[in-house]
């Protein structure tokens, strides 16, 4: 004999549409759902950026360890460091800091009740990518012109 257990996530996905008819709700009203717009696009930027400057931490704990270690170790980091790909991990790593800031500050703004109109919003989000490179840019030039 065979006991069947019902799926008690059957209940949460029943759901009446606008009309009142019975309907068959996603499990996660994810991209069958909703239209990519800024808000959502820059909210998935701002995880992959948080994860990036994580691994980019990683990455100033071992230049940091090279450096404690011995000039050899230390002269073998910069180098990597130095190298094209080196300067585009840093260039990365440098645009996401700055885009994660300029993002954080508009969740800041979110947090104290402004810019929740949808105008505001494509406003603020738009704003923030612009600085983020602006920022990045401006960045890199005062470090290679000085350095």
């Amino acid at each position: 004999m065979v006991i069947v257990v019902p799926d008690v996530r059957e209940a949460l996905m029943q759901g009446r549409n606008t009309a009142g008819t019975l309907v068959q709700r996603p499990l996660s009203p994810h991209l069958q759902v909703y239209k990519p717009q800024i808000s959502s696009a820059l909210s998935i930027f701002h995880r992959i950026t948080g994860v990036a400057l994580s691994l980019g931490a990683v990455l100033l704990s071992l230049w940091l360890a090279a450096a404690a270690t011995s000039p050899g170790a230390f002269a073998l980091a910069q180098s990597l460091l130095d190298s094209i790909v080196g300067m585009l991990i840093l260039f990365g790593f440098t645009l996401a800091l700055f885009y994660h800031f300029c993002n954080g500050v508009r969740h800041l703004l979110w947090d104290a009740g402004y810019g929740f109109d949808l105008p505001t919003m494509h406003r603020t989000g738009y704003a923030v990518l612009v600085a983020s490179a602006g920022l990045t840019v401006v960045f890199w030039i005062i470090g290679l012109v000085i350095l």
